[in-house]
């Protein structure tokens, strides 16, 4: 027997129709909901289980790591690479913007982005910090 995502992840991969994301407990829910619903990611928000809101951004890192979902925060804490190193990367998706509008046109380019790669762990091993005016 493996674990959780080795015996569940594959089935799950398979009926997403976008990328599996690790939201942290710094995206907003209407951001949350946008991802689900406008962009259909597969998205597991911290805040959803009350027993990882108060984890430690390293035991997220770790987690979606191990979930083997891109990371998505609003917290520039993760582009630290001593603390969160490339080599052990979930993949970071690291989110700035003024308001709520430009938020969502972001994560509307993030997504044409990421179309086209796997499903799981699609940026595994990179950091992306996406602002206005940044470039795939």
């Amino acid at each position: 027997m493996g674990t959780l995502f080795s015996e569940l992840g594959p089935l799950r991969a398979a009926h997403a129709q976008g990328p599996l994301v690790y939201a942290d407990a710094n995206v907003p829910a209407p951001l949350v909901g946008f991802m689900r619903d406008r962009l259909r990611w597969d998205v597991l928000h911290v805040v959803d289980e009350p027993a990882w809101r108060r984890a430690t951004d390293l035991a997220h890192f770790h987690r979606a790591r191990d979930l083997h979902r891109t990371l998505v925060t609003l917290d520039h804490d993760f582009l630290e690479d001593r603390r969160f190193p490339l080599v052990e990367s979930p993949g970071v998706v690291v989110l700035s913007a003024p308001d709520d509008r430009a938020l969502r046109k972001l994560l509307t380019e993030v997504d044409t982005f990421l179309r086209g790669r796997a499903v799981v762990s699609p940026m595994a091993g990179q950091k992306l910090r996406v602002c206005p005016g940044w470039r795939a």
